[in-house]
């Protein structure tokens, strides 16, 4: 909306180009998210509903009672951001249509009496995916992506330095591309809520993982010629998603600020489903898939662990790690000993540490 004004408008008053900068944009996205979802928990966080506790969880005792699915009231606030600062693109809206659907299948979960099987929960994150796959797609016959380790090949138009050319793509056709995307997005969402669990650490880790895509959206993919440099592909709507990363971030900052032990709210599957959504389309839209491990290895180590082991004896009758608790905090907490705040503290240095050191690695070893 802002950056549609600022094109009609602009003659009027040249100060309104400014609105044309993704820069700007992401900036009046993250402070306006921040600000909104800061004034409707504080307004409103009385009319959640309150956590019944986890089966077997460490910490339920302390989390039972508190006001949960809190995601219900700052993911329709940085949907609307989103719209105001984002170029339009309908496909972006349905996406962004389909987080608000993952929100509300959460919340209805949350504020159920019985909390809903596996099997429900896990078949509406399917066709979710499926869909958000689809608009990732975008009408498009092949999907262009980059991997790790692999410098494509310049094409005839290449100079003798190799600064400049057209780059050999990699290629995947409309149905690869969404069998993956669609793998992915519910890896993603399913990891996600399984790591909330401990006052401040999801939204926290999921912080780092979105600081780091929406660097590599903006300043990589993004930027045609740092892509160049780099020999990865320039997407041309990758700055446009990091304005959007930029409005879920002031979302995340204000949460936080109620999350912080010891908590006064938590988000909820409202809140886990939906930013485990967005956490991977943000992924697919930097067209590298393996960067889902490396700006949320923390995430994918604490939630998606417990993923693996419950699908390998449910679907193989295997059992592996069996000495391990899942998901890894409660480990951490129940057989290491951990404080709350030593689970938080050290699970966010492992994913400061390690995360730019793997995005330098995969984009520098190619």
């Amino acid at each position: 909306m802002l950056y549609w004004l600022s094109q009609q408008f602009q003659d009027l008053w040249g100060p309104l180009r400014l609105l044309q900068s993704h820069l700007i944009l992401s900036a009046i996205g993250a402070i306006f998210a921040a600000l909104g979802s800061g004034w409707v928990l504080n307004r409103w966080r009385g009319v959640l509903p309150t956590d019944r506790g986890r089966d077997h969880a460490i910490d339920a005792p302390d989390s039972k009672g508190k006001p949960t699915g809190a995601g219900a009231l700052f993911i329709p606030v940085t949907i609307m951001v989103a719209l105001l600062v984002t170029p339009w693109d309908p496909f972006r809206g349905v996406i962004l249509l389909a987080v608000l659907f993952a929100m509300g299948a959460g919340f209805l979960d949350d504020r159920s009496p019985d909390a809903w099987g596996r099997l429900i929960k896990g078949t509406i994150d399917l066709v979710l995916s499926i869909v958000v796959a689809w608009a990732m797609i975008g009408g498009e016959s092949f999907v262009e992506i980059w991997m790790p380790f692999h410098a494509p090949k310049m094409g005839v138009e290449a100079t003798l330095d190799g600064t400049a050319g057209r780059l050999a793509p990699i290629l995947l056709g409309s149905w690869e591309y969404g069998l993956m995307a669609t793998g992915l997005l519910w890896f993603s969402i399913n990891s996600t809520n399984c790591s909330d669990g401990v006052d401040g650490l999801s939204g926290s880790l999921l912080s780092l993982a979105f600081l780091g895509l929406g660097g590599v959206l903006y300043g990589v993919v993004g930027h045609v010629e740092t892509a160049r440099y780099l020999l990865v592909p320039f997407y041309e709507d990758g700055a446009s998603w990091s304005i959007v990363v930029s409005t879920t971030l002031g979302t995340l900052a204000a949460y936080l600020w109620f999350n912080a032990e010891p908590s006064q709210l938590m988000m909820g599957d409202a809140g886990s489903r939906a930013l485990g959504l967005l956490l991977g389309v943000f992924v697919l839209a930097t067209g590298n898939p393996i960067l889902l491990g490396v700006v949320a290895l923390l995430i994918l180590a604490n939630g998606g662990t417990g993923l693996f082991k419950v699908g390998l004896l449910k679907f193989l009758k295997i059992r592996i790690l069996s000495w391990l608790r899942c998901p890894l905090h409660d480990h951490c907490r129940k057989n290491l000993g951990w404080s709350k705040a030593q689970v938080l503290v050290r699970f966010v240095i492992a994913q400061a540490v390690l995360a730019p050191l793997l995005i330098i690695l995969l984009l520098k070893i190619r």
